[in-house]
């Protein structure tokens, strides 16, 4: 084959891994999601200073996926804790990491645009 048909095989693999990867919260941990901000959660987004800055959840805090294990204080004597990030993907590197430093109440929020639409319907 030549390398052209390589090349489109591959990205068509590609693209059809990240929609079918990532399809957002489903219903069931929607409803996990919203009930976890109802109990006061630790909101957490992974996403980078710059665009955690360009807007993020309401009340969430920002530690960069990059900067997790330095931070682990952050999540003790947390009941619940929230990641999320721009597309779910940071955000379940994040909880494997977290998980992997024996923090189990951990929950992939998947985007930041999904919590806050939950965090936005909690306040009405």
């Amino acid at each position: 084959m030549s390398k052209q048909i390589i090349f489109l095989l591959t990205v068509l693999v590609f693209v059809f891994m990240f929609f079918f990867f990532n399809q957002g919260a489903s219903p069931k941990n929607k409803a996990e999601i919203a009930d976890a901000i109802q109990k006061g959660a630790l909101l957490v987004d992974v996403r980078t200073e710059w665009e955690f800055a360009e807007g993020s959840v309401p009340g969430a805090i920002n530690i960069p996926l990059d900067k997790i294990t330095s931070n682990l204080d952050k999540f003790k004597n947390q009941t619940q804790i929230i990641v999320f990030c721009r597309s779910g993907n940071r955000s379940g590197q994040a909880k494997a990491i977290l998980k992997k430093n024996g923090f189990t109440n951990v929950i992939n929020g998947g985007t930041w645009t999904e919590v806050a639409e939950l965090v936005n319907n909690k306040k009405r």
